[in-house]
């Protein structure tokens, strides 16, 4: 300990963090009780508080996960307590009161993922003068399984929980609690467009960032099946007794064992395509509606709301898989015939992209479904109930795999975080990207700060009439949405919670 490491009164006890480049971190603070035992599958509950002064320097666990298929190996956790619950502070000036706040919330399919990847460091921000958090919360069958007799979406839940530690303590670390902005991209973007929508959520937060929208939410019935196959891979009834008594590294065996052998369950209908047997449920409860309907009826409309995608969103998986250039006329039908929405189908996609073959079809109706279009609508949603809503699209493309990559997928995340060589971003930037791609998230960033600093982050509002989108590309620029085609043919689409197949 050194006499200038910081020191901070929250309102569970007392936390010594460390001074990084200037800027005062904290890791690792618990904002709920770890969710074992008794509390196993509930709703989280407040922390047990402390009379010593804790030690805040290193990350809490993180939820119990596999490890992401294609990544390297994960670093080995920092401290061996079953606290998976906790928040993460970086601030310039504890003293403040009036620092801006952004709280970042993980992506990783609802499966994986951790506030403590490198690629997640709040540095940058903090260095800017706002007050960056970000937090665990649980993933997989722990945040996301229905379970008879539990709480749906715990892992929302949690998101709830960080976000009233936020409101409760973020003054002691400099940060107004009454300007916080969320942000977060793929599962975490999900996320956020639940808590747009969720009851319990409102008011914690003033803005929201969302990064690559997915489009799938579950209904519960959908979702208990899901919960019955990873069971019986686990070799343990579906109960809530059951399941809360088998430790959570079997359950997290059973769920990847199920992962992968999706095709094996024609009863999950679209779902069955994708790498992922979890996503939030609509439970008329925690969740009252698809995010897309709550938007439209006015839900979230009071949050200044910042949403956008990447061109070529589902390259990412295709490259990832090896499957590049490898992708069979039957494959693109496949996935046609399953996301291609009506009217047309998969015959409006051949005409409004005549030019695709069977790979490119792939790879667009998969980034349509799955992520374009469910943002794309989410900002026409928020827009339409009279929501103060930006759009943009990135189309600047990954440095590394000599063009492979394409403005794919998570490319957004090293970009905002100035993260080149960490994370994700070892695999697309490489370890020292162009200054010109680098400039690129250096304007992302600066335009997020300034979006969350005071609801502009420097263009034009999107509107239904008129589509102006953010346009990130080596020259950025601004100009009308730029997925015409795509947009046209999904505009009769609503995205609403996926069922059992009938």
């Amino acid at each position: 300990m050194g006499p200038a490491d910081p020191e901070v009164r929250t309102t569970a006890g007392r936390i010594r963090g460390s001074v990084e480049d200037g800027i005062a971190v904290f890791r690792g603070i618990p904002f709920a009780k770890p969710p074992l035992g008794a509390l196993r599958f509930r709703a989280p509950q407040p922390p047990e508080p402390w009379e010593a002064v804790r030690d805040a320097t290193a990350f809490g666990p993180p939820a119990p996960q596999a490890r992401f298929p294609g990544s390297p190996a994960a670093p080995p956790a920092e401290t061996d307590s079953d606290e998976w619950l906790t928040v993460n502070v970086w601030t310039p000036d504890p003293a403040a009161r009036t620092l801006p706040v952004m709280v970042w919330i993980h992506g990783g399919a609802y499966l994986f993922g951790s506030a403590a990847d490198p690629g997640y460091d709040g540095g940058k921000f903090a260095g800017a003068g706002t007050v960056f958090v970000s937090c665990n919360y649980r993933l997989g069958m722990e945040g996301f399984a229905q379970i008879p007799g539990a709480p749906a979406n715990r892992g929302l839940l949690d998101l709830v929980a960080a976000l009233r530690w936020v409101r409760d303590n973020i003054d002691r670390f400099g940060g107004d609690p009454a300007n916080v902005t969320v942000f977060g991209e793929s599962a975490g973007a999900g996320a956020i467009s639940a808590l747009l929508a969720m009851d319990s959520a409102r008011g914690l937060f003033t803005r929201a960032i969302a990064q690559s929208v997915p489009g799938t939410v579950f209904t519960p019935e959908l979702s208990a099946d899901i919960t019955r196959a990873i069971a019986a891979a686990a070799a343990v009834p579906a109960t809530y007794e059951a399941l809360s008594a088998a430790p959570p590294t079997l359950l997290v065996d059973a769920q990847m064992a199920v992962t992968g052998r999706m095709r094996q369950f024609p009863q999950w209908g679209a779902v069955n395509l994708t790498d992922t047997p979890f996503s939030p449920v609509v439970d008329g409860e925690v969740l009252p509606r698809a995010p897309w309907r709550a938007l439209l009826s006015g839900a979230g409309s009071e949050v200044e709301l910042l949403t956008g995608h990447n061109r070529d969103e589902y390259r990412l998986f295709i490259a990832m898989s090896g499957r590049l250039g490898t992708i069979t006329e039957e494959d693109a039908a496949t996935v046609l015939n399953s996301f291609a929405p009506a009217p047309d189908g998969p015959a409006g996609y051949r005409k409004s992209y005549p030019e695709a073959d069977a790979g490119r079809l792939f790879e667009l109706v998969f980034s349509d479904w799955l992520f374009r279009m469910p943002t794309l609508h989410l900002a026409q949603a928020h827009a339409a109930s009279g929501g103060r809503t930006f759009l943009y699209e990135l189309r600047a493309e990954a440095p590394a795999g000599q063009g492979m990559f394409g403005a794919c997928h998570a490319l957004d995340v090293p970009l905002v975080f100035g993260s080149a060589g960490q994370g994700i971003g070892a695999l697309l930037t490489g370890e020292q990207p162009p200054p010109d791609f680098v400039a690129v998230g250096d304007l992302m960033r600066s335009e997020w700060l300034s979006f969350a600093n005071s609801g502009d982050p420097g263009w034009p509002v999107y509107g239904t009439e008129r589509r102006t989108t953010r346009v990130y590309d080596l020259q950025p620029d601004v100009a009308p949405y730029p997925e015409d085609a795509s947009m046209h043919l999904w505009e009769r689409h609503r995205f609403d919670a996926l069922d059992l197949a009938r």
